[in-house]
């Protein structure tokens, strides 16, 4: 008598099976967190890095006469809509704008439904001292209101 066996998986083989694909996604997971949280953290770098060279661009074109300022202001802008906006160039004889951003870019840590890219920012004062930041008539720096640290241990805060 010839017995055949039946084609197919034993329980054991797809219990293994299951057992290494568990195994691999286990591990692909929190990589794939991670690498996404990289991502997330060079953003965030590149953004604060452009509006920071907007704000110094800005305090320099008012240091050296192109833009009007007041008095008794500190020369950074007074907020980050002028710095998309532009303002007047008083060596331009056909008074047209400089403009040092293009868009205000969104803090990446931030919910986009919740808040615009202005609103999505901390924002620092000339006359804020730098360990508790607060907004006044200018704009001094940007900082995440993300209140966790990066993967270096150092709260985005203080990026």
């Amino acid at each position: 008598m010839n017995t055949r066996r039946a084609a197919g998986f034993t329980l054991i083989e797809l219990l293994v099976t299951l057992a290494l694909v568990g195994l691999l996604a286990a591990i692909a997971v929190p990589m794939a967190d991670l690498a996404a949280r990289r991502g997330k953290e060079q953003e965030l770098r590149e953004s604060l890095r452009s509006i920071r060279r907007a704000i110094d661009a800005y305090k320099q074109a008012g240091d050296e006469g192109r833009i009007q300022r007041p008095v008794d202001g500190s020369g950074y802008p007074p907020s980050l809509r002028v710095l998309v906006d532009g303002v007047a160039d008083l060596r331009d004889p056909a008074g047209r704008p400089i403009r040092f951003l293009r868009a205000i870019p969104r803090d990446p840590l931030s919910d986009p439904e919740r808040q615009s890219a202005e609103a999505s920012w901390g924002k620092r004062a000339y006359a804020s001292p730098a360990d508790v930041p607060a907004e006044g008539r200018d704009v001094f720096d940007v900082y995440s209101r993300d209140p966790r640290s990066g993967l270096d241990g150092v709260p985005y805060r203080q990026w």
